[in-house]
């Protein structure tokens, strides 16, 4: 709340100084006009009466006052014009910087509480296991706890990594031929088993191959995976379905969960956007996900869109080029 009054409060004193700037220079355009007018009207007073040229010398400073009118009108439009798209430009950019600033604050508090919660798990589940003579199914369901956690601690540090090289240039994208049924398959069943409580409709085609980075690939679909899981009440069900469509392949991750409404679906894949208000949200995340989706995507010569999952849920869709005119491309 304090936050939201400063920006209001630094926003206020932005526009009260774009308004006097504005005010000032009308004021100095009548200042000058009227001016204008008593000089012509001094000149004018100055010829003599029973001069001959008297009405030509008048007109000549008539027009000579129209011109300065009109100079004084085209420059000051201009400069209004100046002032008016620099003072919007500057003014989206300091906003869109805040905006960015306070994400990234977001970021870190989500990324602090993200890293410490699954290393607390898998410390107190291994001490447990450590102290405890427990029965052989205590000591699974700890373990398999425990590698949850750690998974997912693998899966958001690759995140990080990732993105940060990918944003810097610093990551060199393989080209090698990538099964990529068989990366599905894997990825999907790995959620399978790691979440028995949500119902699973796997179809992949098989022998389906691309021509790309079978890491990046690996973390777009776990991702993909990953937050239709999150974001879809327990015992909803999840399908995946991975398939050639005349000259594409196609990925569809679809859920039950709550969608996504056309706002936030245009802003999902930005960097640290997450769905929602972030005092308020209870969902895990660091907003990095869907925006390494996109990244990866477009490297890969690939577009994603999401769209509605009548009645309830989302449908991620990635349509890749086929293996074949992919390959000349990347």
């Amino acid at each position: 709340m304090y936050k939201k009054k400063r920006l209001v409060f630094a926003a206020v004193i932005y526009w009260l100084l774009l308004l006097y700037i504005l005010a000032a220079l009308i004021f100095w355009f009548i200042e000058l006009q009227s001016q204008n007018r008593r000089m012509s009207q001094l000149k004018i007073e100055e010829i003599k009466s029973e001069d001959p040229a008297y009405a030509s010398k008048s007109t000549l400073i008539l027009v000579d006052e129209d011109r300065k009118t009109a100079q004084y009108i085209g420059e000051g439009s201009i400069f209004l014009l100046v002032i008016s798209v620099g003072a919007v430009f500057l003014y989206r950019a300091v906003m869109r910087q805040i905006k960015l600033q306070q994400q990234q604050q977001n970021f870190m508090t989500a990324i602090t509480h993200e890293l410490k919660t699954p290393i607390a798990v898998a410390k107190l589940n291994l001490e447990t296991l450590g102290k405890y003579n427990l029965d052989e199914v205590r000591k699974e369901k700890l373990i398999h706890s425990a590698l949850e956690e750690i998974n997912r601690l693998d899966s958001m540090a690759n995140n990080i990594l990732v993105s940060a090289q990918l944003e810097s240039n610093r990551y060199q994208l393989f080209k090698d031929r990538v099964a990529i049924s068989t990366l599905v398959l894997k990825t999907a069943n790995d959620f399978n088993i790691r979440f028995p409580e949500k119902k699973w409709e796997i179809d992949v085609q098989p022998d389906l191959h691309l021509t790309g980075d079978s890491l990046l690939l690996q973390i777009l679909f776990n991702n993909l995976i990953e937050n239709a899981v999150k974001y879809s009440p327990k015992g909803s069900k999840i399908t995946i379905r991975l398939k050639r469509d005349h000259a594409h392949i196609v990925l569809e991750v679809e859920d039950e969960g709550t969608g996504i409404s056309p706002a936030d679906s245009k802003k999902i894949f930005r960097k640290f956007y997450r769905i929602g208000n972030e005092e308020t949200r209870t969902a895990k995340g660091t907003g990095l996900g869907l925006y390494l989706c996109k990244k990866i995507a477009t490297d890969h010569k690939a577009q994603i869109n999401v769209s509605d999952n009548y009645p309830v849920g989302s449908i991620f869709t990635v349509v890749f080029q086929s293996a074949y005119g992919y390959e000349r491309q990347i």
